[in-house]
């Protein structure tokens, strides 16, 4: 931890204040007609997520701690936990099942994981943007749906159910968004 004057927060840093850690969202010098210049700040918290706003004069000290991103490879679910390997020196952390929330069921084993550290604890973890799935069921084409765009729902290897074109059959593979299970093309 270090400490930083207020007036010196930007977007993006992550401080601790009351003893609880925020992610800083907005911040907004303000200039008085008269007294002192204040700094207005927009943060969230760390764990809970809630948003709190709160104005320091600039001269206050706040602070300030250590972010890093970090790439990490899934080795497997145990529990409630899932454990994580450092590619490079091959150290296992564990994380919580709950970091990742509705995006849990694409995470597959082998898969590079990028894992935001804060002051070495992990707190945040994103997926690849896309991933290649196997359609495990499909409801048969409509006759008379070709004309339109029509959509048909789909249940992927993973358990998700998301909607697909009519020409996608059970046993395809395709590729599918992590942030929001929408189709994207065939795997190629």
């Amino acid at each position: 931890m270090a400490k930083m004057q207020a007036n010196q927060m930007r977007a993006g840093m992550v401080i601790e204040f009351e003893g609880q850690r925020y992610t800083i969202l907005k911040q907004n010098i303000m200039i008085p007609g008269k007294g002192a210049a204040v700094i207005q700040v927009e943060m969230r918290n760390v764990k809970t997520g809630a948003k709190k706003d709160q104005r320091w004069r600039t001269a206050d000290t706040v602070e300030r701690l250590e972010t890093a991103d970090e790439e990490f490879t899934f080795s497997y679910a145990e529990g409630e936990q899932l454990v994580l390997m450092h590619p490079e020196t091959y150290e296992q952390t564990h994380v919580s099942k709950d970091i990742l929330g509705d995006r849990l069921p694409f995470l597959v084993e082998g898969m590079t994981v990028n894992v935001r550290l804060i002051e070495g604890e992990p707190v945040a973890m994103t997926l690849p943007e896309s991933v290649v799935l196997e359609v495990t069921e499909a409801d048969p084409v409509v006759k008379g749906q070709t004309a339109s765009s029509s959509y048909k729902p789909a249940i992927l290897s993973n358990g998700v159910k998301t909607m697909v074109p009519p020409f996608v059959t059970a046993g395809d593979k395709i590729v599918v968004k992590t942030e929001d299970a929408s189709y994207v093309e065939r795997a190629k």
